[in-house]
């Protein structure tokens, strides 16, 4: 007996001592998830019936340097929803349903694909369907078998009023894409979010975009809203102000009409933009609104290619207007003077290769003035030798020739400057004076864009001073002065407003104001020769250059001449008419 009573004390001692280790253990992990862990374990009981609603905030709007919308937001609604409520296909397939009934296309295959892209953070609402109006979120909100589920969320959304006039100026929105979120975390971007994907809306994203704000809610099991724990309204972005000149772009635009190519122009003093259109546009309001993939395939396939900004984008051989250059160049290098004439027979040759004046017959003797107002190759051909490669393309750098202005938008090209050294490293050859020939009349491997040439005659307008392109009235920079004789200078403008006044470009001249310029015809391996003009206006105390290119226009005198000349006269008349904005 004694033997059974000893075992059954033992057995008791053995449950006392398993029996204290159980509580300890207990103990220990009640101080575990309660002190050391409580705000973790808080926060994750809390995300039952805690839900943060991210408010997206209003878009700056942008401007013409005249106060007229160029980017402005319009209030539409998102139809939300949580990810953790979307586990049962069902809800899927219910809201499919119910959005097609209300004549809004909605596969439960796209709510899937919304999801989850969002499921890394259930507990943060999806966007389900965007863009709605107040009509159909009413109509939507009154069907008793609209999902209690989804809520809707009052949004801003972009549009262009100016459409493709100014879409490659702006530029548009559209949603961020998984490899831009990787690289704006520090932003707080998330899924969802539209940002700026070209122009201005992509240069200035972080001033434009403002700060978005949240509204936490409690809600009840089922996910329904039961009370506002908490809200921090969104911070609307910085309105921008632009130094284009809308009715100007608009004016390009017409005279642009059924063409090619592109319009700059610039203020020849601070470098402000007020034009810069480009032949054919597109309308960037769809891009911002969202469109299919097959739409977005057929934008980028387009062989008129609407979406390649041509004003900064697009590389062209200067022609004619490069002989302004290489004028200055010969003057400031001591190779010529004012007097300085030679003979054009109509052919000028070089060894075995005949190189031909664009007038068969010949010009006659002439100096550099009478040379530019008759645009005589054979004039510059012999100018070009005398002054070599090495300097022209020292002029060329001097003057912006191969380099990018530094506009304040993304997608400018820097052309080509060539010369020497590039032929070397990229062709493989030696550089002949057959080269310096071409080189000499803008043909040849020299390419520039039309901002380029643009901000080069700036500097024949402005005294020697080289501008820095920008659009956004707080982006000016300080031109440099190149330290250019005034003489120099002198002479070749004189030469450009004979061009004007007796010359080739006498076109630019038929409008209400005086004009200096010049033209070119640039060879072009694809079809028609382009045409070129490049003009400021007043002559005698210039305010605004234009350049213009027409692809396939084959005249810069009938063709781009008009172009330029006609809008010169509306920028000095508008100047003179305009009252400053306040």
């Amino acid at each position: 007996m004694s033997n059974v009573r000893g075992d059954i004390d033992k057995r008791l001692r053995i449950w006392r001592v398993v029996m204290l280790c159980v509580m300890g253990g207990l103990v220990v992990a009640l101080y575990f998830f309660q002190i050391i862990h409580a705000d973790t374990y808080v926060k994750l009981a809390a995300g039952n019936r805690l839900r943060f609603i991210r408010l997206a905030p209003s878009r700056g709007n942008i401007f013409d340097r005249n106060g007229a919308p160029l980017a402005i937001n319009i209030r539409t609604f998102d139809i939300m929803g949580y990810p953790l409520d979307f586990g049962n296909e069902d809800l899927a397939t219910c809201t499919s349903a119910i959005f097609c009934k209300h004549g809004i296309p909605l596969l439960p295959e796209e709510i899937t694909a919304a999801v989850k892209r969002q499921y890394w953070a259930p507990y943060r609402v999806v966007r389900i369907v965007s863009n709605l109006t107040l009509t159909q979120m009413a109509e939507l909100l009154a069907d008793p078998e609209f999902p209690s589920q989804l809520f809707p969320v009052p949004v801003w959304r972009r549009t262009y009023p100016s459409g493709a006039l100014t879409a490659n100026v702006t530029g548009y929105v559209s949603e961020i894409s998984e490899e831009e979120l990787r690289v704006k975390r520090e932003g707080d971007y998330v899924g969802g979010d539209l940002v700026g994907k070209s122009g201005i809306e992509y240069t200035y994203e972080n001033i434009l975009r403002g700060s978005p704000g949240v509204e936490a809610i409690e809600v009840d099991a089922r996910g329904r809203r039961i009370q506002e724990i908490d809200f921090r309204p969104p911070q609307k972005g910085e309105n921008l102000y632009l130094t284009l000149d809308l009715g100007a772009q608009r004016l390009a635009s017409d005279l642009m009409k059924g063409l090619r190519g592109a319009v700059v122009a610039l203020d020849v003093h601070t470098g402000a933009v007020l034009v810069l259109y480009t032949a054919p546009s597109y309308d960037n309001n769809p891009l911002a609104w969202g469109v299919s993939a097959r739409e977005w395939k057929s934008l980028l396939n387009d062989p008129e290619r609407p979406m390649m900004d041509r004003s900064i984008a697009g590389v062209y051989p200067p022609a004619s207007t490069f002989k302004s250059l290489v004028a200055l160049a010969a003057l400031s290098e001591g190779e010529i003077t004012a007097k300085t004439a030679y003979f054009c027979g109509g052919a000028f040759q070089l060894g075995r290769r005949t190189f031909r004046c664009w007038k068969r017959t010949g010009h006659g003797t002439l100096n550099m003035k009478e040379a530019l107002k008759n645009s005589c190759d054979i004039f510059f051909y012999q100018v070009g030798i005398k002054v070599g490669i090495d300097n022209l393309t020292k002029w060329g750098q001097k003057l912006g020739v191969g380099e990018l202005t530094g506009i304040d938008i993304p997608g400018e090209l820097s052309g080509n400057r060539a010369g020497r050294e590039w032929k070397e490293a990229v062709v493989k050859e030696s550089w002949y004076k057959g080269d310096t020939v071409n080189y000499s009349i803008g043909q040849g491997y020299l390419l520039m864009t039309p901002i380029q040439l643009a901000r080069m005659y700036a500097v024949f307008a402005n005294g020697g001073k080289l501008v820095t392109p920008y659009l956004n009235e707080k982006s000016a920079v300080v031109p440099k002065d190149l330290q250019i004789s005034s003489s120099y200078l002198k002479l070749v403008n004189d030469g450009l407003q004979d061009v004007v006044k007796r010359g080739t470009g006498w076109r630019a001249g038929t409008f209400s104001v005086s004009v200096a310029g010049k033209t070119g015809t640039a060879q072009n391996a694809h079809g028609a020769d382009h045409a070129l003009f490049v003009g400021y206006a007043p002559a005698d105390k210039p305010q605004y250059v234009v350049a213009v290119v027409v692809e396939a226009g084959e005249h810069g005198s009938s063709v781009a001449a008009p172009i330029s000349g006609e809008l010169l006269a509306y920028l000095v008349e508008r100047q003179s008419q305009s009252i400053p904005r306040q």
